[in-house]
């Protein structure tokens, strides 16, 4: 009787991710990659049409970002979740998912993600309860980190958090100034907002986040509106909504 095979797609919008699990799954005969994507968009209209049993897939991508990918899948297949964001992993996917590999990872560690996702579907466990469980408890309080990986030219670069003197949004993407670095980062403002300690970092502005200890004066314009001037000289609006806020926190 021929075997079954397992229908798998590959999510992530870094092509050597893509090839370290297509080489990592050359041990595994009994699963057939069907399909890779490279972006969220793309991905939600291949599942959706290919209908696979199992995805390998990145939180972090341009368009969409993994979480609402599967939001707007038709039929939500297992999962193991591929990423660079610890704070995700500690918070929800190793209760709910089948997996998460926390980049880079070693084939020894890729292992025991696929034998936990083999045996669950031999188990005819169900993935849609165990996703939607997992996507339930992404509203939860999450706790602050203290470490951002960065991907930058094909590396995972570490940024200490309270390091970083500002972050401003850009289109799609986030800049953390640091120092006279800036990282770009494919990530929205209200989805890192939520994982800064606020005790540390507030919103000054629709696209501005600044950190409280690099703030050297509030500057007045005259119209009743403030310029926050950072240690370094760096000059940032502030909105008229938060200035209050600000206010009560300087005093």
């Amino acid at each position: 009787m021929k075997e079954t095979k397992i229908r798998t797609v590959i999510i992530d919008d870094e092509q050597l991710a893509c090839q370290i699990i297509m080489e990592y799954l050359i041990d595994y005969p009994q699963i057939e990659v069907v399909a890779q994507c490279n972006n969220g968009g793309q991905a939600v209209q291949t599942v959706n049409l290919m209908k696979p049993d199992l995805l390998f897939l990145d939180v972090q991508m341009p368009e969409l970002n993994g979480f609402e990918v599967l939001e707007q899948l038709e039929k939500i297949p297992f999962v193991i979740f591929s990423t660079a964001y610890d704070q995700y992993a500690l918070q929800a996917f190793e209760v709910n998912a089948i997996d998460y590999l926390l980049k880079p990872y070693d084939r020894q560690r890729f292992n025991r993600a696929v034998q936990r996702a083999l045996e669950r579907i031999q188990s005819k466990d169900t993935a849609p309860e165990q996703i939607q469980s997992l996507l339930n408890s992404l509203q939860t309080p999450q706790r602050t980190v203290e470490r951002l990986w960065i991907k930058e030219r094909g590396c995972l670069i570490p940024v200490q958090v309270n390091d970083i003197d500002w972050i401003e949004a850009m289109d799609d993407y986030i800049c953390l100034h640091v120092g006279k670095t800036t990282h770009l980062v494919n990530q929205t403002m209200r989805e890192l907002e939520s994982r800064l300690d606020p005790r540390l970092f507030m919103r000054i502005h629709r696209s501005t986040i600044v950190n409280l200890d690099r703030i050297r004066e509030l500057r007045p314009l005259g119209d009743g509106s403030y310029q926050v001037i950072l240690k370094d000289g760096t000059q940032l609006a502030l909105s008229r909504g938060q200035a209050k806020k600000l206010k009560r926190w300087i005093l």
